[in-house]
């Protein structure tokens, strides 16, 4: 069973290192290039919309199927659990959405959210990317 669900932990951690690129690499550089106001509506809505079970279950059921497969004992496992875990799941929790909810309450807010968000979320994609090369070296023992 562990082979498989270490399978299932790198492909779930390489989505999301790829949706945390898509907006580094694409969607940021899209809105910042746009009028500010044009910007943080867009932003708004990509908040909104991101609450939907597909989005939720991959983020959270990664890091789920991560913990799990690092109780299989490959220290790959482990520092792939570990890498998504605080790379994706805390980061995102403790840095990113407080900068979400208060781009939703202030339009201004803007400028500083750009300069913050943006850097944290190039860190979250490289390390789910690591975390997903994790899982993969794990799967490969």
């Amino acid at each position: 069973m562990f082979p498989m669900v270490t399978i299932i932990a790198a492909l779930g951690c390489g989505m999301m290192a790829g949706v945390f690129f898509a907006f580094s690499a694409m969607v940021m550089p899209g809105l910042r290039r746009a009028e500010p106001a044009v910007g943080v509506a867009a932003m708004r809505a990509v908040n909104l919309a991101v609450v939907n079970p597909a989005f939720i279950g991959l983020f959270l059921g990664t890091a789920v199927v991560g913990v799990v497969a690092a109780f299989e004992g490959d220290p790959w496992a482990w520092a792939g659990a570990a890498l998504y875990v605080l790379g994706g799941l805390v980061l995102t929790v403790a840095f990113h959405v407080p900068r979400n909810d208060e781009l939703g309450r202030r339009a201004e807010y803007w400028t500083r959210y750009l300069r913050e968000w943006v850097p944290a979320n190039h860190l979250r994609a490289l390390l789910s990317l690591a975390a997903a090369a994790s899982f993969t070296l794990a799967a490969l023992h």
